[in-house]
């Protein structure tokens, strides 16, 4: 027995040795996947700014302060983009407020019944002017998400009057008049909402806002017919991505977990146009047949569902054809308004190749600002010191700065930058 002593005394301490490295090598790996996924390495850095040098350009960059300075996310997790996004799908936002708005009906030419949600302000506004912000959710959204709700109760602490519409279909507890729903670009229920303030409100100016899908809506209504743009000051276009026909091919592609998000929307979508069956597959009106139902069924893109079923709410002969007339790409460069295109770099929805779109515009159009941040993902934008992010957004604070910043031009503006007169009359002017 004794013979073996010195081999259990020379084999029992390695053990502990070994296990020790691979502890050692897991936790490494763990922390390294960590950093990786959380991108935690990833610097903060102010928003990437294109634009041209123009006076309103330089006290608008001037006046709205989150433009130029760093935005810093919440450093746990705030520089994943798919945190953010997530964190935004999931909850919305934190601690959201509960405003209290009415609910308008507007009967539509083809007896759809659009709604839309109006909240008054609940402050005078700094420059003494009646603003309404007429805003656009993003797809399937409307007055009830978080998102919306935190937006609408800031500004209208800041003295902005608020009209959010709700895109057709959208709540659950709204019944469709029509056998026809929201789209990607059709822009009839947002153009009845702005006609209703404009003429309920005649003093009125309009800020316009669009999140993701309601940015592509707002970016195309504005640029379909020049009157659109009339009593508008300026609009503010966050997280969309421009062009549906650039954007589908990238839809079906695995990078930043793109076919992913791509089937979770489509899921979502199905549940929405599911909940309207009847109005949309059953009567004598309706524009979808029983094989379209069944084609909705198997569907795992958004690109199957908008050729089998939304591309026919319009008439549109192909899927083609129904993203080309319903991106705003072929509209925007009609907008004369001041716009304000912001997007993120780590939008996982977004791809990097659709952002050559609007930083073209703005190094082409005097009047556009295009704001790239480095970080806040798909409509999140949370700000907060290291785990737990703040109620605000950077998102609410720079749209809310932004229009601050264009009342207060327009308030004190010379009359030779109106935007109406030309460099001649302006040097008449001066002289």
């Amino acid at each position: 027995m004794t013979t073996h002593e010195p081999d259990v005394h020379t084999i029992t301490p390695e053990m502990p040795a070994m296990f020790d490295g691979m502890k050692l090598a897991a936790v490494a790996t763990v922390l390294y996947i960590i950093v990786r996924c959380l991108n935690l390495k990833s610097p903060t850095a102010p928003p990437d700014l294109t634009y041209q040098d123009t006076p309103l350009n330089r006290f608008l960059l001037k006046s709205c302060p989150q433009l130029t300075k760093e935005y810093i996310p919440p450093l746990l997790w705030g520089k994943s983009g798919h945190l953010q996004t997530a964190l935004y799908g999931k909850l919305g936002r934190v601690s959201s407020p509960h405003p209290c708005g009415i609910r308008k009906y507007l009967p539509m030419q083809d007896g759809a019944t659009s709604t839309f949600d109006l909240f008054e302000p609940l402050a005078d506004h700094r420059t003494g002017d009646d603003i309404t912000m007429v805003i656009c959710p993003g797809i399937g959204n409307h007055s009830e998400k978080h998102y919306i709700r935190t937006f609408v109760d800031y500004s209208q602490k800041e003295g902005y009057r608020c009209a959010v519409l709700n895109h057709l279909g959208a709540l659950p507890n709204i019944e469709l008049t029509s056998p026809r729903m929201f789209t990607y670009g059709c822009t009839w229920e947002f153009a009845a909402m702005v006609g209703y303030i404009k003429k309920t409100y005649p003093q009125t100016q309009l800020i316009v806002v669009g999140f993701s899908l309601g940015g592509n809506i707002v970016c195309k209504f504005l640029g379909e017919n020049r009157t659109n743009q009339e009593r508008v000051l300026c609009c503010v276009s966050v997280c969309q991505g421009y062009s549906a026909l650039r954007a589908q091919e990238t839809f079906l592609q695995w990078d930043q977990c793109r076919r992913f998000y791509n089937f979770l929307m489509a899921d979502n979508m199905k549940k929405i146009i599911l909940s309207h069956r009847t109005s949309l597959f059953g009567g004598s009106s309706a524009k979808m047949m029983d094989a379209d139902l069944s084609r909705l069924y198997t569907a795992t893109s958004l690109m199957q569902i908008d050729d089998n079923i939304m591309r026919k709410f319009h008439g549109h002969s192909s899927l083609k054809e129904y993203y080309e007339k319903e991106s705003c790409v072929h509209y925007i460069h009609n907008v004369n308004v001041p716009l304000l295109l912001v997007n993120s770099a780590d939008d996982p929805l977004v791809h990097d190749s659709l952002l050559t779109i609007p930083r073209t515009l703005s190094e082409k159009k005097q009047n556009v600002i295009f704001a790239l941040t480095l970080h806040g993902g798909h409509l999140g934008f949370f700000e907060g010191a290291v785990l737990f992010p703040q109620p605000l957004t950077w998102m609410d604070k720079v749209i809310v700065g932004y229009a601050n910043a264009m009342c207060q031009w327009e308030k004190q503006k010379p009359p030779c930058q109106n935007g109406h007169l030309s460099e001649s009359s302006c040097a008449e002017e001066k002289a």
